[in-house]
């Protein structure tokens, strides 16, 4: 989805962003991510957001807070992950019942380098952007991607998991897309999503999802009596 500001490198990223830490949760750049906002403190953060740069980062909790042990009794925040990545809200929808339904746009990852201590509700970091300089370049490396393998190994696991596929989607999309989506759309765990996250470019990032989705064959997938769909 086209954004209307060009972001053409680090230079054009704040330094200072929120983050929405959610477990599980991969977001890569031009992915989309569909939120569902209900919890006051996010919606006061998309509020804000909406007055400024319209960018969010998306991150992972590395671990669990500590109940009562903050000020107040409240919970400590858990420590996050150093890698997440920034995304734009391209659209957004009042629902009615106090909940905003919106989507993100991945604009480039960024390295948490500190936490702030804010008055805000959601959480604040600052975000350094220039590791990641190639996330801003549509499109790079795809040709180093080997999709014959990628999309094998796919059609391996989505048998084992009985998960349905929209192949001709599959065929039509170009290997960063596919890549991506796929990374994003696949069931694996924490870590595994943060390995994705973290892998240096598109190729080494089809290769881990190629190994992940190969284990995950070997393994027979789960018991689920779900069958998910992949679109």
């Amino acid at each position: 989805m086209p954004t209307n500001i060009a972001y053409r490198g680090p230079q054009d990223c704040p330094d200072v962003i929120p983050v929405f830490p959610l477990p599980g949760a991969l977001l890569l750049p031009r992915g989309q991510m569909p939120l569902n906002i209900f919890e006051p403190r996010y919606m006061a953060m998309i509020d804000d957001a909406l007055r400024g740069e319209r960018l969010i980062g998306m991150v992972q909790p590395e671990s669990d807070g500590i109940p009562g042990s903050g000020e107040g009794g409240n919970a400590t925040p858990g420590r996050l992950y150093r890698v997440g990545c920034a995304g734009r809200i391209t659209q957004i929808a009042e629902t009615g019942d106090g909940r905003y339904l919106l989507t993100l746009t991945g604009i480039a990852r960024f390295r948490v380098i500190e936490e702030f201590t804010v008055m805000t509700p959601y959480r604040q970091v600052r975000a350094d952007f220039s590791a990641f300089e190639t996330d801003f370049i549509a499109r790079a490396g795809e040709d180093e991607v080997d999709r014959e393998r990628l999309i094998a190994a796919l059609r391996q696991f989505v048998k084992v998991m009985e998960i349905e596929v929209d192949w001709r989607g599959v065929e039509q999309a170009p290997n960063e897309a596919l890549v991506n989506a796929l990374c994003m759309m696949t069931p694996f765990g924490a870590a595994e999503k943060q390995a994705l996250l973290e892998a240096p470019d598109l190729k080494n990032r089809a290769e881990a999802l190629i190994a992940l989705t190969e284990i995950e064959v070997l393994r027979g997938g789960d018991d689920e009596d779900s069958s998910p769909t992949m679109q």
